[in-house]
């Protein structure tokens, strides 16, 4: 376990994926990955419960083939967008990239469309 939860978090899932189980304990948490969780949810991907006694998460695995951390956090004004969408994404219609913008978290086509750059935190598909 490193210092970054974002990553820590992402890996525990690929890791628990590659062994073929469906859920996963994670004991260390954000407001930043709780938010990833949420874009993961709202896609399907995955399902989670915070349990705010014990400070964990526990998150189910529906159908995900890849998240990942981006390291380093690049950061990227709106015409640079593509250019990451092609460099970590299989196509640029299969898949999100995650960007930490002022505005919050939110995918790709969201940042292009309110015309927001930020910091390229993760991707999953």
């Amino acid at each position: 376990m490193g210092q970054d939860i974002v990553a820590d978090g992402l890996n525990q899932i690929m890791n628990i994926r590659r062994v073929e189980k469906r859920e996963v304990l994670i004991r260390r948490y954000s407001k930043v990955l709780l938010n990833l969780f949420e874009m993961m949810k709202e896609r399907g991907h995955i399902d989670y419960v915070v349990n705010e006694e014990e400070k964990t998460v526990t998150v189910t695995i529906k159908k995900i083939n890849l998240c990942r951390a981006v390291k380093p956090r690049y950061n990227v004004d709106v015409a640079g967008i593509d250019r990451y969408l092609r460099r970590f994404l299989p196509s640029r219609k299969f898949g999100t990239l995650v960007i930490s913008t002022n505005k919050g978290l939110m995918d790709s086509k969201e940042s292009v469309k309110q015309n927001l750059g930020g910091s390229i935190i993760a991707y999953f598909y």
